[in-house]
């Protein structure tokens, strides 16, 4: 993958991750959170689709269920790179 990929993917997961707490409460944002969740997902190469369901684990960590049966784990490891994890 190259750097700009990387790069906005990273983008889009910190501004998810990071508005997480203030979306909780708005049940718009599980709609914003799995599409935010759907183009990490795919900027990272792996198979996906779309996002259908997102579990916050928490902070920074999601689990996302993907509508062809894959499920990954997105978070940011401490060094506040985006990790896209196969279930």
């Amino acid at each position: 993958m190259n750097e700009r990929a990387r790069g906005l993917a990273l983008i889009v997961v910190s501004t998810t991750l990071c508005a997480a707490p203030t979306l909780a409460a708005d049940p718009a944002s599980d709609v914003s959170t799995a599409k935010d969740l759907t183009a990490v997902i795919a900027l990272q190469g792996m198979p996906c689709g779309e996002v259908v369901s997102a579990k916050k684990q928490g902070e920074n960590d999601y689990l996302a269920a993907c509508k062809d049966g894959n499920r990954y784990r997105v978070f940011q490891n401490p060094e506040g790179r985006v990790i896209v994890e196969k279930k």
